[in-house]
């Protein structure tokens, strides 16, 4: 009789041990931020998962992907659920900061991100400087003119009034142009506004009014006639990337550009189609918030 009880008492257990969940995983994907992991979950007898990414992020489906916004340790951790049961399984991740200069710029059409060029070192330092002050958050795009650009850091901006003529604020102070034949205004292109030729011959740049190419397609008869009018030659593979992408080229070498936008190019198409009144001024409000990739 006790070993029947015995024996019964053991199958339960058994029984009852093979029915829990067991959460593992293991994930792939670039750890450099900003990092999209693919998490492979390979739990067993479990109904439903939630998983804690170490960022303050969560999620409840079977394998997702994540992106880490910044670089950092952390801990990952998955609960695979079965009834009442759960088991957990944790993971430290490494997301090391990137090999460039990157900034994300968000706005409610979505985010761009956006390498800095070392090439341009003070307009990559003002930038950076004035990113990490959140100077250009809750900014406007406050000009938008379809098939050229879009245009924002005016601090006058951030409270103004609709219909309020917007363009002329800054930091109260310029950046030294910085041209290099290797940067053109393909689609995409991150350059800074300016004032005109005729009270700034030396072509500084605004110290925080920047616009990004939406642009138009682009010809060899056209390149060619700016060659000749600046008395400069773009080289083969400027000219198929203009012949691609489409661009500004009209703009080359008068306004420097110091970055381009490697992620995200659509959110430029949304944002130069909006409405806007006779001031190119948005119709409604295209607020934006940029934020350091580090």
């Amino acid at each position: 009789m006790f070993q029947r009880i015995f024996f019964l008492l053991a199958s339960a257990t058994l029984l009852f041990a093979c029915n829990r969940p067991v959460a593992r995983f293991t994930h792939s994907g670039p750890a450099m931020a900003p990092a999209a992991i693919q998490f492979s979950n390979q739990s067993e007898k479990a109904e439903r998962y939630e998983w804690h990414f170490g960022d303050g992020n969560t999620s409840t489906e079977a394998a997702p992907t994540h992106e880490y916004k910044a670089s950092g340790f952390y801990t990952v951790e998955l609960k695979a659920i079965q009834g009442k049961k759960t088991k957990t399984a944790k993971m430290e991740l490494n997301v090391k900061p990137p090999n460039k200069c990157l900034v994300e710029i968000e706005t409610e059409y979505g985010n761009m991100l956006v390498e800095l060029f070392d090439s341009t070192p003070k307009h990559q330092e003002n930038f950076v400087k004035l990113t990490e002050q959140k100077y250009f958050d809750s900014l406007l795009f406050h000009r938008v003119i379809n098939g050229f650009m879009i245009q924002g850091g005016d601090p006058d901006s951030k409270r103004a009034k609709p219909g309020q003529s917007l363009g002329a604020g800054g930091p109260n102070y310029t950046v030294q142009a910085e041209f290099a034949d290797t940067l053109i205004h393909l689609k995409g292109a991150l350059a800074a506004a300016r004032q005109g030729d005729q009270v700034n011959p030396q072509k500084r740049s605004s110290g925080s009014q920047f616009y990004i190419v939406h642009g138009r397609s682009v010809n060899n008869q056209t390149l060619d006639q700016l060659e000749s009018q600046k008395r400069k030659r773009y080289s083969t593979a400027q000219r198929q990337a203009y012949l691609e992408s489409g661009g500004a080229p009209f703009l080359d070498w008068e306004y420097t550009v110091f970055g381009r936008v490697i992620k995200g190019l659509e959110v430029i198409d949304e944002i130069a189609a909006v409405q806007t009144d006779s001031r190119d001024r948005p119709a409604k409000d295209v607020r934006m918030k940029i934020r350091l990739i580090k």
